[in-house]
């Protein structure tokens, strides 16, 4: 059995070293750009008549390493993944994405890039190497171990959920994982250089001779931002985070909200009394739809508050203003308001309108009533406006 496991460990050795030979030449490149622009602005800021400026000294850091990756991903995610981060390595390694084998090839090869770059970078520009990661001032170790590790985890847990995890957009996701990487930056250079990644800051330092005593908190902290996301991502997954918001990677048009009308928003937003009278009214009544089947849409009444919309009636009854008999000169502007909000409410719901008989047609413009709802009614309904309206309406 034992011999069984062995040989599956080593069964794909073939493609787990091309992969890694290749990774660590992705390794090479994303942090060749990355602390080349770090080198860049540290020696700038070090020569006489240098910018002094540390917001622009942490953006320009910030925006190295971000676009860096960003770049370095997108180029190397198809053939090795893009991982160039021994903790991100162990984080897939963790939760199945990649076997031990391919972790342990990995890791090697994320280290030996790591110090190809810093050494290149040494030898291509003038100067010390000025790229190492160490703890500032004030920030002691335990500090610096739990910035390295939250600020791990966070860039463990886009990639997770950005790659790992395939969805419409992982195509696009080297986008928010630089991304990731360019505002944990934004936070952390200050206090401890924002490794997130034990490569970065194991190859600066053996090619400067590991000038910091303190180089084992970037191997603590990371790796345990490692546990941390990967832990995190397994819960995600044990409580089935698909099902908290569903359909949220989906591109078909038919999942989005339909139907939605001003006359739905209206019902939402306004809160009544429960002491306030709610008036039902049937499509009989009002349209002859059917003739005595119920106004219903999705299984729910059209219900229209009388007392908010007109508080005097002048003695009709609900069901009596959606009718034109009740419409003269001698109505009250009250009674007008509160008609032409019940009739005006329920075109929007049903789109159809009174011809001269009284019987039900289609509005061959829907868009009509919707504009004379939002431009006369809403206002009416959310007490905004006053005055007498004028009886033109076509219902």
């Amino acid at each position: 059995m034992s011999n069984q496991r062995r040989s599956a460990h080593f069964s794909s050795i073939r493609e787990d070293l091309q992969a890694a030979l290749l990774e660590f030449v992705g390794t090479t490149f994303f942090l060749l750009l990355g602390l080349g622009g770090i080198q860049a602005t540290t020696s700038e800021a070090a020569s006489p008549g240098g910018s002094s400026s540390t917001v622009e000294h942490v953006m320009y850091i910030s925006t190295c390493m971000g676009l860096s990756l960003l770049v370095s991903a997108w180029l190397f995610f198809r053939i090795t993944g893009g991982l160039f981060n021994p903790n991100v390595s162990l984080a897939l390694m963790l939760i199945g994405v990649i076997k031990p084998v391919r972790f342990v090839l990995y890791c090697i090869a994320q280290l030996l890039g790591a110090i190809a770059a810093s050494a290149l970078i040494m030898a291509l520009t003038p100067g010390p190497l000025s790229v190492n990661t160490f703890l500032q001032k004030n920030v002691n170790v335990a500090q610096g171990v739990f910035i390295e590790m939250f600020i791990t985890a966070a860039l463990i847990l886009a990639v997770l959920m950005l790659a790992a995890e395939k969805h419409q957009v992982t195509p696009f996701a080297p986008v928010g994982i630089g991304l990731t990487l360019f505002a944990a930056h934004l936070w952390a250079v200050c206090y401890t250089g924002a490794s997130m990644n034990t490569a970065r800051s194991f190859g600066p330092a053996v090619v400067t001779g590991f000038p910091d005593s303190q180089h084992w908190v970037y191997w603590v902290g990371p790796c345990l931002g490692s546990f941390l996301a990967a832990g995190f991502y397994s819960l995600l997954h044990h409580y089935k985070y698909w099902l908290l918001n569903p359909d949220q990677a989906a591109v078909d048009e038919n999942l989005s909200p339909q139907g939605v009308k001003p006359i739905h928003i209206v019902k939402r937003a306004m809160i009544f009394p429960d002491s306030i009278a709610t008036a039902t009214v049937t499509a009989a009544n009002t349209f002859g739809i059917g003739g005595s089947e119920r106004a219903e849409r999705k299984g729910s009444d059209v219900t229209l508050q009388a007392n908010d919309l007109a508080p005097e009636t002048d003695g009709f009854k609900i069901e009596d203003l959606a009718h034109d008999d009740h419409c003269d000169s001698t109505e009250s502007s009250s009674t007008r308001r509160m008609r032409m909000s019940f009739v005006e409410a329920l075109v929007m719901e049903h789109h159809t309108a009174l011809n001269d008989v009284g019987n039900a047609v289609e509005l061959e413009n829907p868009l009509g009533p919707l504009s004379r709802w939002t431009e006369m009614i809403l206002p009416e309904v959310l007490g905004t406006a006053g005055g007498v309206w004028k009886n033109d309406s076509p219902v």
